[in-house]
């Protein structure tokens, strides 16, 4: 059974460098949680203190209930599968699943009964005498997964664990991961750069920027709300608007836009942002009688991109590159081409306004 594990006030220095500065979350037992962020913000650096690959500078990790910043990655209750799957060459698959629980010396018997049952969760029956050699990338990845998971732990951590299979094999696992989570009822923690991974497979999401949480969150929470610009720029794609605000009304270039909760902000400069799928096509998408008469914006289409389900109409916006996205069945009723004018609508409540933008904080 999955207990609480607790990070409370964590912080990891190399040196001078801050690699994680004073977090603290609480890692509810059954929970699959995903630490999203860009290279160098400190998630993999968790994973490692909470394995205990790497100590503490300060803070404590708490595992049901007792702090366990020295106990030996080996006495955790943990297991850990990473981006390079790290089988053994010399030995089968079979050989490969059952060694941890050879070195926990358990009897063959339930070795062997333990090692079937991964084999037939992961879909890798049949293939108990092969290699690891003569295994495709995501057989290989399976076989790490079954590894990590024969010893039952409570906690499973997963590093990156997709990244090096190309992109078809790496939806198909995260079906099987996800699968398998809620099938064992075990702690998930998952450490990906890949947004949309992470949107897929869990329950809470922590974005992190400069070894710090920038927000914890469902992944619709996270998407829909995104606190900051980096965040609306990091999770899916945005639109953002560097706008005046003058006497109650936001101005961008020449035009004028109503935008829902712009009188919360004081600063005269502000950023709105707007995904590609909330901005809205006159008349197609939405009546005209329903539009904010100044939200509405005539443009000349520059680019079509055909994304499968969706279609991305790229446009210039006073000088500005912008996406507006459609699904594909909408974009057959208008049949637009290149240089086609289109009036665009802008709804008040589909902005986000920030007062900072992300660009400047790289």
């Amino acid at each position: 059974m999955s207990k609480k594990l607790v990070l409370e006030n964590v912080s990891k220095h190399f040196g001078s460098l801050i690699a994680v500065n004073n977090v603290s979350l609480d890692i509810m037992p059954g929970e699959f949680l995903c630490f999203l962020g860009p290279s160098g913000c400190g998630k993999t650096t968790i994973l490692r203190m909470i394995t205990g690959f790497e100590q503490v500078t300060a803070g404590n990790i708490i595992y049901d209930g007792k702090i366990i910043n020295d106990v030996i990655p080996q006495k955790r209750e943990f297991g850990i599968v990473f981006q390079s799957y790290a089988l053994f060459p010399n030995m089968t698959v079979n050989q490969n699943i059952a060694f941890g629980l050879k070195m926990r010396k358990m009897p063959q018997k339930l070795i062997d009964e333990r090692v079937n049952e991964m084999l037939g969760l992961l879909g890798l029956a049949g293939w108990d005498t092969h290699y690891p050699s003569q295994l495709s990338g995501g057989q290989q990845q399976r076989v790490a997964l079954g590894r990590a998971l024969a010893i039952k732990p409570s906690v499973l951590l997963l590093d990156e664990p997709l990244s090096a299979l190309d992109a078809k094999i790496r939806v198909r696992l995260r079906t099987v991961i996800k699968r398998l989570q809620e099938e064992l009822g075990i702690t998930m923690i998952y450490v990906t750069h890949d947004q949309e991974e992470a949107l897929a497979l869990a329950d809470r999401v922590v974005i992190m920027r400069d070894g710090e949480f920038r927000q914890i969150g469902s992944p619709f929470d996270i998407y829909k709300e995104p606190k900051t610009s980096f965040i609306a720029e990091f999770v899916g794609t945005s639109n953002f608007l560097t706008c005046t605000k003058k006497n109650g009304k936001i101005q961008f270039g020449r035009l004028e836009f109503v935008a829902a909760n712009s009188s919360d902000v004081a600063e005269e400069t502000v950023y709105l942002a707007i995904r590609p799928e909330n901005i809205e096509i006159v008349d197609v998408t939405v009546p005209a009688d329903n539009c904010v008469p100044s939200n509405i914006v005539e443009v000349e289409v520059e680019v079509i991109n055909f994304l499968g389900a969706v279609v991305r109409i790229t446009f210039f916006l006073e000088g500005e590159e912008m996406f507006v996205d459609l699904p594909e069945k909408e974009f057959e009723k208008i049949s637009l081409k290149r240089k086609d004018k289109v009036k665009l609508y802008f709804p008040p409540d589909a902005f986000h306004i920030y007062t900072e933008l992300f660009r400047k904080l790289i």
